[in-house]
């Protein structure tokens, strides 16, 4: 005989695309102080503050004899110098200090592949949910095998549903599952072996099953964004509360501190109720559930919390803080505010981010490499000054990096929206590069292609660029070269636009591209993929191959070796 289900209370804490700013950041306000605006600057968020709030937060649930929950909704990798500089690592060290409970994976969490996340699973101290990631087929020879892992809840392809947890409440059981978004291969790096499947029909076949196992209160940590949330609700019934991430919604009205009103928190599609709390480790979301023994929610309230420091100042620097009336009055208004915290740091939190990484980010921060003795242009489109002096610089770098590792690089391409700001004269740090030049840590790969793929990849990436017969996504795909050279005539028709196409040899420098002989090239992962414009690339033998250095990695280690080229 089934047991009988019964009533359940529960608060739930939710984050999500923290991308790795554990550090807090200043924040500019709107306020309407007794007709008069202002707009001070605080200081916002921080994993320190998150893990304050979170406390009082179970404290205050546990008073109510009510279970807490925390969990994050993916995207905790990439953003910051901590991601660039510790791949993961800082991250599954600060997690597992606020003492989440379960995270869903996000599509950054799989920018430079696999690798990366079995690094993060073997570290942290909860599992990560991945219901739609189906590694049936992954290659057993992988030195970062993740198939079996007790701590990675994915895809079980003989149901056709996810993995889920149970969490045991004053004896009933709530199930939780998580899945992300089953495009994961055209805009992140998952190994082509462990694609992720269809999110509705996983998340369907889910709920079926976990309520022919007799439980019937289910909450679905999501990595789909907002909209697919709300449409994943409109399809699949049975789910209570979706907690999502990827599109960074601030869900509620924060419109009198100047911030975009979005729609409200605990947004209703038939009976789920939908959450998301921004990014940027800016706020902490919470709410209440009520479950009814069927399974139903019986009341649901809650809201997302701007977490923000005491002090009101002149500027972003937060150096300074305003002291005159009117600024005394907007302190007591933020206090009052019913979505606003004023918190203080977590000492325990703090002082590992102290202690651990934040003397060798300063450091990294300050450490010079170059010296420049006049500024270095990025522009994406080349106008009558020229292209970019930056981007064929760190093409070049693609295949220095590659070439150091072993494979023997003929050309190198890069988009130009991979570079995302000049040089200036001056000294150049690691900051300079890895925060500000070439911050997103995506790897770089090789590959073998046939001459004339290489001419309809560049084709294709100008078209794109400037909508020349084509829906374009923008100048960002823009080609930029290392050993390639070519004239592209915008007037030609479709297909015959690349002209003079050269390869620069060891052996005989500058001769013609063969259209059937095999060249090796060197491109981000993201470009390899074909994306915006570059489809031509797809058709290199094979997969090719993608390392483990990110633009940056890449960068960096050529100024050190070859000072002189900048």
């Amino acid at each position: 005989m089934m047991k009988k289900n019964k009533p359940v209370k529960i608060t739930l804490a939710h984050i999500n695309d923290t991308h790795s700013y554990f550090e807090p950041q200043s924040l500019q306000l709107q306020l309407n102080i007794d007709g008069k605006m202002i707009s001070p600057y605080v200081s916002n968020g921080g994993f320190s503050r998150i893990a304050t709030r979170a406390k009082q937060l179970k404290v205050t649930a546990l008073q109510k004899n009510r279970d807490f929950i925390f969990v994050h909704a993916g995207d905790c990798f990439q953003g910051t110098l901590y991601f660039s500089l510790f791949k993961g690592k800082a991250n599954s060290d600060m997690l597992n200090a606020l003492g989440i409970d379960v995270m869903t994976i996000g599509n950054h969490e799989l920018d430079m592949g696999n690798e990366p996340v079995a690094e993060f699973l073997d570290r942290i101290e909860f599992p990560l949910l991945a219901g739609n990631w189906d590694l049936t087929n992954e290659l057993t020879t992988k030195s970062h095998y993740l198939k079996g892992r007790p701590n990675l809840l994915s895809y079980q392809p003989a149901q056709q549903t996810a993995r889920w947890m149970t969490r045991v409440v004053d004896g009933e059981s709530v199930a939780i599952f998580g899945v992300s978004l089953d495009k994961m291969a055209d805009i992140a790096n998952v190994d082509p072996d462990t694609p992720f499947v269809n999110a509705t029909e996983t998340a369907r076949n889910t709920v079926r099953a976990i309520r022919e196992s007799g439980v019937n209160k289910i909450i679905l940590l999501s990595h789909l964004g907002f909209t697919g949330d709300c449409e994943l609700a409109e399809k699949v019934d049975g789910i209570s509360l979706i907690v999502g991430g990827h599109s960074h919604n601030l869900l509620g009205d924060f419109s009198d501190l100047g911030l975009k009103k979005e729609a409200e928190y605990g947004h209703q599609v038939n009976d789920t109720y939908i959450v998301q709390a921004g990014f940027h480790s800016q706020a902490l979301g919470h709410c209440e559930i009520d479950f009814a023994a069927d399974g139903s929610v019986s009341a649901f309230k809650g809201k997302n919390e701007l977490l923000i420091g005491r002090r009101l100042c002149t500027d972003a620097s937060l150096l300074t803080a305003n002291d005159d009336a009117i600024h005394a009055q907007a302190s007591l208004y933020l206090t009052e505010h019913e979505n606003v915290v004023i918190c203080k740091k977590d000492p325990r939190l703090q002082s590992l981010l102290q202690d651990k990484y934040i003397p060798r980010v300063r450091k990294l921060q300050s450490t010079v490499i170059a010296n420049l003795t006049k500024d270095m242009r990025h522009i994406r489109i080349p106008d009558l000054n020229g292209g970019s002096e930056i981007a064929p610089l760190v093409a070049e770098s693609f295949a220095h990096m590659m070439n150091k590792d072993g494979h023997q690089i003929d050309f190198a391409i890069h988009n130009a929206g991979g570079v995302r700001t000049s040089l200036f004269q001056g000294n150049i740090s690691i900051c300079d590069i890895a925060g500000k030049l070439l911050p997103f840590a995506v790897p770089i790969g090789a590959y073998h292609i046939k001459g004339k793929y290489i001419a309809q990849a560049l084709e294709g990436a100008i078209n794109n660029a400037t909508n020349n017969g084509v829906i374009g996504t923008g100048s960002g795909s823009y080609p930029y070269t290392y050993n390639l050279d070519f004239s592209y005539h915008a007037q030609r028709p479709l297909g015959q636009r690349i002209a003079g196409l050269m390869i620069n040899t060891t052996q005989d420098g500058w001769v013609d591209i063969d259209d059937e002989k095999h060249y090796y090239g060197s491109s981000s992962a993201y470009t390899m993929k074909g994306k915006e414009g570059y489809e031509a690339l797809t058709m290199m033998d094979g997969d090719g191959v993608v390392s483990h250095h990110s633009m940056a990695d890449c960068f960096i280690d050529f100024i050190q070796d070859a000072p002189h080229r900048l």
